[in-house]
């Protein structure tokens, strides 16, 4: 990835407009960024932008500080500052990974960490419901998107809800062969979510820092009344953002949401 520099910024600032000077110098960083910068590029320095547009550092710092709050750039103590990469939206709705990754135009991948049967730890049975020691069908990947780690996710499925599953090779979508081979179409579930710091392990699959900030959604998911699948997912906070539609009880939306969580 080539470096950026500041020679290679087009614009210039004009002290007779009525906008201020460190707005034009943010709407002229974010085209540039927009039009000729990739996620993950560092910027030029303050320094070196202060010498292009002839502009005092104090201007150049409110410029980017704008653009830091607009999340079109990230600053790394210690490192400088880079372009931000861009968070999608993280909804709420039982799809698959790979539809959702296809819809917002990104190549979906995934990486099989286990498929196998377990026993059912006492934690385990309590939330699939059932008794400790039961055999359970363990799935854990690691989802990616243009080849880059996205979450880890890790799902519980009661054996006897999927005779033979693990006979087979493991599938590239969970809910479909669970929909298509066993009849079990996912009608509701519940989700809790919280904010969790990233463990070793799974700092080293997200290809993020250790202790780093995570999206850690729990889900159970049913068909009927009975419970079906338990999932933990741990989702990258500095790609993803939740997004959550509101509407009072009783009143009728004026708009079609189209809500998109993924779950296998």
């Amino acid at each position: 990835m080539t470096s950026l520099t500041a020679s290679s910024i087009e614009g210039e600032i004009s002290r007779r407009s009525n906008i201020a000077i460190y707005a034009q110098l943010r709407d002229i960083l974010r085209t540039f960024i927009e039009n000729d910068c990739e996620p993950g590029q560092s910027i030029p320095s303050e320094r070196e932008l202060s010498e292009r547009f002839g502009l005092a550092r104090m201007t150049v710092r409110q410029a980017i500080d704008a653009l830091v709050g607009e999340q079109v750039v990230e600053r790394i103590v210690g490192l400088g500052t880079f372009v931000a990469h861009r968070k999608m939206d993280l909804q709420v709705k039982l799809t698959s990974y790979s539809e959702e990754m296809q819809r917002r135009g990104m190549v979906p991948a995934a990486h099989v960490l286990s498929f196998e049967q377990v026993s059912a730890s006492a934690f385990l049975a309590r939330e699939l419901q059932m008794e400790e020691g039961q055999p359970v069908v363990r799935f854990r990947r690691q989802l990616l998107a243009d080849g880059e780690p996205m979450s880890v996710d890790e799902n519980f499925i009661p054996a006897r809800r999927v005779p033979g599953i693990l006979d087979d090779p493991p599938p590239t979508s969970l809910y479909n062969v669970l929909s298509e081979r066993y009849g079990l179409v996912m009608e509701w579930g519940e989700d809790m979510i919280e904010a969790t710091a990233a463990s070793p392990s799974i700092a080293r699959l997200l290809n993020v820092e250790m202790g780093a900030p995570l999206l850690k959604i729990s889900r159970h998911a049913f068909v009927s009344r009975a419970m079906v699948d338990y999932s933990v997912s741990y989702y990258r906070a500095d790609r993803y953002k939740l997004w959550v539609p509101l509407q009072r009880p009783g009143v009728r939306t004026p708009r079609a949401y189209s809500l998109n969580r993924h779950t296998g």
